[in-house]
């Protein structure tokens, strides 16, 4: 679940980031697509009436030409009217000037190595219908010629009276150099612009992926604390996201269901492991009745007061009985010990000094005590240590068989960090790895007498002093238990 709330917060921050990227190219293709489409119309809006401006100044000074000319207005006489006049206009108006007559035959131009002949090709057919049809008697041809776009616009020439006399041909070709150069510029400055703002949305996203992902990171490491053994702590953080906020409501009522469920499971462990202990407690009592009953029955009917051995028997009946109540109150012993767990009463001491006193009782010669430090001082309860100790190392001495001719018991004390580690090694016989999991249960025992119940009053203690114990093992080579406390000052 943690994996998950992981990628989940590195995918939003992903998609955060490639959303701000993915609108500001949108943006950019959109707004650079209308600019291009912009300067394309105003091209041709600027092509269109400059050819229409220099057409109504041609024809203003061709209806001048024509008031003051000393010829006929006639269409035959157009050619004698313009025959210089043509080339003082293209000069003045800077165009190249045709002269048609009405059906569309080349009469003057204002090209200076052309002549006028037959071989000149006429006006289209189809343009001087179009001419003719049109209120305004105009028509713009249009065509590509070598990637250029070629405007040459046909209009008639009328005397004072409107009658037509001929075509006026004004060919033009555009140039769009200045507004491609324009549009040029305009894009490289918008990319620059788009190219910051790409920085811009870079920085954004990340501090917003950080303060939207902020919350759950929170919850992600809430989750990563949450325990069924521990008081978990809710979320108190009011997110700025509505499902952020579901989430944390959801997860706070996660946290109040785990502590009913915790509370509810730990009574039924603690019944259970009564029970449990109630069956081994019973089965324990049973085990020295069974022969004490069988011997009080065979002294009732093998008893006879003028038997000369007599006494003997006596001792040897009382022996037996005597021996299974011991055993009654080692069992009653054992389970009271683990039942009470007396307080704590915690001294400074020195911890070292204290293992090597405990191990003065065993009297064992392959048992050696060890230890890094002279002294390493905590605040901690004398006898329950002893009893860790002692425990510890009596399981050790009886994991090793009698008839094992090599026999070690190790003991070593030393410090790490702030925690004193205790080890306690054998050469023994080891533990079962179906033991393993087992080996701290009250009941549990891989020995053929007693409860098993000195591990888990160990464990009890050094888990009340927030410490913990652990152990290796090999079958055949031996086992090392490692208690490890932490120490205590004032």
């Amino acid at each position: 679940m943690i994996n998950s709330f992981k990628i989940a917060t590195l995918s939003l921050r992903i998609r955060i980031f490639l959303s701000m990227i993915v609108l500001i190219l949108m943006a950019s293709i959109i707004l650079a697509s209308i600019s291009i489409f912009q300067f394309k119309n105003e091209a041709k809006e600027y092509h269109q009436e400059r050819l229409e401006r220099n057409e109504n100044a041609i024809k203003q000074h061709i209806n001048y030409i024509l008031a003051t000319t000393t010829y006929p207005l006639t269409s035959e006489n157009l050619d004698l009217i313009f025959k210089d006049k043509i080339h003082e206009l293209a000069h003045i108006h800077n165009v190249e000037i045709n002269i048609y007559n009405l059906n569309g035959k080349l009469l003057k131009s204002s090209k200076e190595s052309f002549s006028v002949d037959k071989v000149a090709p006429p006006i289209p057919k189809y343009i001087l219908k179009l001419v003719r049809s049109s209120i305004e008697k105009r028509y713009v041809d249009i065509k590509t010629i070598d990637g250029k776009k070629n405007r040459s616009a046909f209009s008639q020439i009328k005397d004072d009276k409107f009658k037509p006399l001929g075509i006026l041909n004004l060919p033009y070709v555009e140039d769009d150099g200045y507004y491609e150069n324009e549009l040029k510029n305009f894009l490289i400055r918008l990319g620059q612009v788009y190219s910051f703002m790409l920085i811009v949305a870079f920085a954004l996203a990340y501090f917003l992926s950080s303060y939207i992902t902020k919350s759950l990171k929170t919850i992600s490491d809430k989750l990563r604390e949450t325990n069924i053994n521990q008081k978990n702590e809710k979320i108190v953080l009011e997110a700025s996201s509505k499902e952020i906020n579901l989430l944390i409501n959801s997860y706070n009522g996660m946290v109040d269901e785990l502590e009913k469920s915790a509370s509810k499971l730990a009574q039924s462990e603690r019944e259970e492991a009564w029970r449990e202990m109630a069956k081994q407690v019973a089965h324990e009592i049973k085990n020295p009745l069974t022969p004490m009953r069988l011997t009080v029955q065979s002294f009732q009917r093998k008893f006879d007061p003028s038997d000369p051995d007599v006494k003997q028997k006596m001792n040897d009946y009382s022996e037996t009985l005597i021996q299974q109540i011991d055993t009654m109150s080692a069992v009653a012993s054992a389970f009271s010990n683990f039942a009470s767990m007396p307080a704590q009463q915690n001294e400074t001491l020195n911890v070292v000094e204290v293992v090597e006193l405990a191990m003065d009782i065993f009297n064992e010669e392959y048992i050696e005590c060890k230890s890094e430090l002279p002294e390493i001082i905590s605040i901690i309860d004398r006898t329950q240590l002893i009893r860790i100790i002692t425990n510890l190392a009596k399981n050790a001495i009886q994991s090793i068989p009698e008839q094992q001719e090599y026999k070690s018991v190790v003991v070593r004390i030393r410090k790490e960090n702030n925690n004193v580690l205790i080890t306690v090694t054998d050469n023994g016989i080891g533990i079962q790895r179906t033991d393993t999991e087992r080996i701290f249960e009250p009941k549990f025992t891989t020995k053929t007498s007693g409860m098993g119940l000195g591990l888990g009053i160990i464990k009890n203690i050094i888990e009340n002093y927030k410490g913990t114990i652990t152990f290796e093992t090999k079958l055949g080579v031996g086992t090392t238990f490692t208690v490890s406390l932490p120490i205590i000052n004032t």
